[in-house]
């Protein structure tokens, strides 16, 4: 089974931490370690080093190299320009479907946090018996609901069709894309919706033919790159042809016209957090609701339900705080209220073109 770590967003939600020079994924955000590094680490030991590709984009090239040293350098796939996940996702399984057409593959994120390692590798496992068994299908990989979160995708899912493993695969019935708030919580009340992390589990083969059948333009241009597949010409014609391609999200290229009989949903609590913003980042490392969260030399006095992050040789001090998040960096200090965290990528935007788009 192949696994296949996407790597490329830049991450304006978690400034001045990420920045576009040296993004959220290879900062050390939970310990000591990224959570690209996590991300690989906790496929071991099901997942030889040989079986994990990354995708990410071409500037980040050596970062990943530097942080995964075990991963062959082909298998480091450097998109030169971003084109939406649609082109990156195809990049990939193109490549794959000439490698190893009929292999199950899983598509994973590089800045998620997966608590319950050992469960999440046995539903991972478990997926790709059922894919050998039936390359047909695709099978999303999705987390319970802890929350009536807009800020999710969320996967809708009916009666179970498959018990493998003592796991439960059910028929899947469709996508919604961060639905509003009152939506939000009818999911979550439904006890049939769960949020939609992106994880899927199916062959190139499989995938390979939904980009013909429902982009063929882009199938198109992602074949020409294919076809110089390791080869001497291969990045000449990757740095030709995927400039040209189209900007269109996986959802829209495959998944909203994917046949649901095709599919299949397995939800469980895997303590799954995504932490692409600061709030995030506090929901899922904190002991209860109005607990801290700190990293760095940091001393509170009177200060509750605040995320303190410090990069710095400085001691950050905070004094009767409430719902704050500080991020002290070398450059940047950002202080704000924790229902705030939203504005930072606006900001972040008005920076460019200025005397401090160095800081972006």
């Amino acid at each position: 089974m192949k696994a296949v770590i996407f790597a490329g967003g830049v991450g304006t939600r978690l400034w001045p931490l990420s920045r576009k020079k040296y993004p959220k994924q290879f900062e050390k955000i939970v310990g000591n370690k990224s959570t690209l590094q996590l991300a690989a680490e906790r496929l071991q030991s099901d997942f030889a080093w040989s079986d994990i590709y990354v995708s990410t984009n071409a500037a980040y090239v050596p970062m990943v190299q530097n942080q995964l040293t075990s991963i062959p350098p082909n298998q480091v796939i450097g998109e030169p320009q971003m084109r939406d996940v649609g082109p990156a996702v195809g990049l990939v399984t193109a490549l794959l479907a000439k490698e190893t057409p009929t292999e199950p593959m899983v598509i994973l994120w590089s800045d998620h946090l997966v608590k319950k390692e050992a469960l999440f590798r046995k539903i991972l496992l478990t997926a790709g018996q059922i894919i050998s068994q039936d390359p047909e299908r695709i099978i999303f990989v999705a987390q319970k609901p802890r929350f009536a979160s807009e800020n999710l995708g969320w996967i809708e899912y009916g009666k179970e069709v498959i018990r493998q493993n003592d796991l439960p695969f059910c028929a899947f019935i469709n996508l919604r894309y961060k639905p509003d708030v009152a939506t939000a919580g009818q999911y979550f009340a439904s006890g049939h919706h769960a949020w939609n992390l992106g994880y899927f589990v199916t062959t190139p083969q499989f995938l390979w033919k939904q980009y013909e059948r429902f982009v063929p333009n882009l199938y198109q241009g992602l074949s020409r790159i294919a076809a110089a597949w390791k080869t001497g010409k291969f990045n000449d014609v990757l740095n030709e042809v995927y400039p040209t391609l189209e900007k269109i999200s996986f959802d829209n290229a495959i998944l909203e016209k994917l046949n649901p009989s095709q599919g299949l949903v397995i939800s469980e609590n895997i303590g799954w957090s995504d932490i692409g913003a600061w709030e995030a980042l506090k929901e899922a490392l904190q002991e209860a609701e109005d607990k801290n969260v700190t990293q760095g030399k940091v001393l509170l006095n009177n200060t509750q339900d605040s995320l303190i992050y410090n990069y710095t040789d400085q001691m950050v001090v905070t004094i009767d705080l409430d719902g704050y998040f500080v991020i002290n960096t070398s450059d940047v200090v950002l202080v704000c209220r924790k229902d705030s965290v939203p504005k930072i990528k606006k900001l972040v935007e008005s920076l460019n073109g200025t005397a401090n788009e160095h800081l972006t």
